[in-house]
């Protein structure tokens, strides 16, 4: 395992990010399925455990908030609406979580789905800058828990190995552009604005 909260290229204390993100607030049986994890993990050294509230699934970033005018994310949002309003909605399942040198994390099925997603709004980004950001691989993904030091795999995956619950299904009708802090060894957030899916 390795340490996930090193500080990336532009972060430090206090920095805010603006980004896309599916969250899973209001999803009773990702919940059920992240408290069997949570109870598995809690005694292993050098986790931090997600809490239901900060549960998500990373889409799209925008930039730092401090760099982003407010105008370009208005602009970015209508392009956003727009597109996603022939997106229909899906369901995605998280069965069991995977082990990561930085987290452990469930693989979203189907993946096709919140691909469509990014797509579309890597896109309305497109109407209004000339380079999108991240452009990258996108592995549709949520994690249980973030590394925090440095250490063996094998007591996580024992622990993994033990639960047994029943995979777990969450309805996704919107994504959210979110104002993102990791300042508590955490990823967290303040709601800027919500993007209906069909």
């Amino acid at each position: 395992m390795a340490n996930h909260w090193w500080w990336r290229p532009g972060w430090q204390q206090g920095s805010r990010f603006l980004t896309f993100h599916f969250t899973f607030r209001d999803a009773a049986d990702v919940h059920r399925l992240a408290a069997d994890y949570r109870l598995a993990l809690a005694n292993i050294d050098g986790l931090d455990l997600v809490p239901d509230s900060w549960l998500h699934l990373t889409t799209q970033g925008l930039g730092f908030a401090s760099e982003v005018r407010k105008t370009d994310v208005q602009a970015i949002l209508d392009a956003a609406e727009e597109r996603l309003s022939s997106i229909p909605a899906f369901d995605l399942t998280l069965n069991r979580p995977e082990i990561t040198p930085e987290a452990i994390r469930w693989e979203a099925a189907p993946s096709a789905p919140p691909t469509e997603v990014r797509s579309a709004l890597r896109e309305a980004i497109g109407t209004v800058w000339s380079d999108v950001p991240e452009d990258d691989g996108f592995a549709p993904h949520v994690s249980i828990a973030y590394s925090n030091d440095t250490g063996s795999a094998a007591p996580i995956q024992a622990a993994l190995d033990a639960v047994d619950s029943r995979p777990a299904t969450a309805h996704v009708s919107s994504v959210e552009l979110i104002l993102l802090n990791r300042d508590q060894h955490m990823y967290q957030w303040e709601h800027y604005a919500r993007l209906p899916l069909a």
